[in-house]
């Protein structure tokens, strides 16, 4: 972090209400969590008790087996978004430009700034088209949030080599892509991967996630790390969610019904949805948002605003959760509309 640069650097707005009695559908976590995932929690009581292991080995073990790759390659972190800081951290100096998708994440840019770094944003479509070279670093997302839209696989690959060859480190966000069948960047030359737990396995509190890298950039994640980097507890409950394969595959086979079945109702209301495969939906309102989300909120519903995003005017960002939370939703558009 580039101390010159924190105070130019301001903070990035996100969804998920803390609101009791409302139907939150501004934050994407999946509203079940692998069977065993409370017990495991309360039995790893006695780990907070004292340090981790700060190899964290049951952990990376299952990493590895989660995206495919050697648990030697597996960095653990407080959740995604602290694989993401390091990453950049380790790879942007003050004054190096990254190319950045929009719209996108905002803690991309955020952390390039606070590096003392310069992102140059980039149509998320037309970001695998750019020559990387003369680049610190490159960023995709995988789906992309908040279009939910993943890039040809062989369009992808083939931007990552493009990166290794330039000597430009490619950061793949990959917060979303267990939702997807499709395969991990992890492994790849010149890339460093980025996971989030808590989403698919509905555990944001838990802050678990990892980075996943090969040579000189895993040496330097590796040595950058702090001590005791993911809490005991996180780790143990982290290892259990990802070894349970079933609960993915069911969480997939779920979000894939009920996402169309939203989309559906969405479109026979007259908006435009994004194509998506994450486990929220980008919905075009027509007008600026404001007004329809503050009658939504009014009748017990919260939405993300999406113009907060770049490049996004009259957008909303809908978290896709079961059933019920779509009739309620719907009904409550009916009503306000």
């Amino acid at each position: 972090m580039d101390p010159d640069s924190v105070d130019s650097v301001d903070r990035v707005p996100h969804g998920s209400s803390d609101e009791p009695d409302v139907l939150d559908l501004s934050a994407n976590i999946n509203p079940r969590t692998p069977a065993g995932t409370r017990a495991v929690y309360g039995a790893a009581f006695e780990d907070a008790r004292s340090y981790p292991n700060d190899g964290y080995p049951a952990y990376r073990d299952a990493a590895a087996g989660y995206v495919g790759c050697d648990p030697e390659a597996v960095v653990p972190t407080a959740g995604g978004l602290s694989a993401i800081r390091l990453a950049i951290g380790v790879t942007v100096a003050p004054g190096d430009r990254a190319l950045v998708p929009y719209p996108s994440f905002g803690e991309y840019a955020r952390e390039i700034e606070l590096a003392g770094g310069r992102p140059e944003f980039v149509p998320y479509e037309e970001l695998l088209e750019r020559d990387p070279a003369g680049y610190a670093m490159a960023i995709v997302c995988t789906p992309n949030n908040p279009t939910g839209e993943c890039p040809p696989p062989g369009d992808l690959r083939a931007f990552a080599d493009r990166c290794a060859a330039a000597g430009t480190t490619l950061l793949a966000d990959e917060a979303f892509l267990g939702f997807t069948d499709r395969e991990s960047l992890a492994g790849r030359e010149g890339v460093v991967v980025a996971r989030s737990l808590t989403k698919l396995f509905g555990l944001p509190g838990l802050r678990a996630g990892f980075a996943v890298a090969e040579g000189n950039a895993l040496d330097r994640l590796q040595r950058a790390r702090p001590a005791w980097s993911l809490g005991g507890p996180a780790a143990a409950v982290g290892a259990h969610a990802m070894r349970d394969g079933g609960f993915v595959a069911e969480t997939r086979r779920r979000l894939a019904r009920e996402r169309a079945n939203l989309r559906a109702g969405l479109r026979d209301r007259g908006f435009d949805v994004t194509p998506s495969e994450a486990p929220f939906l980008l919905c075009d309102v027509g007008e600026p948002p404001a007004e329809l989300l503050a009658a939504l909120r009014r009748n017990g519903v919260v939405l993300r605003d999406a113009t907060t995003f770049r490049g996004l005017d009259r957008h909303v960002r809908i978290a896709v959760r079961d059933r019920e939370a779509t009739d309620r939703l719907l009904s409550v558009l009916d009503e306000v509309r």
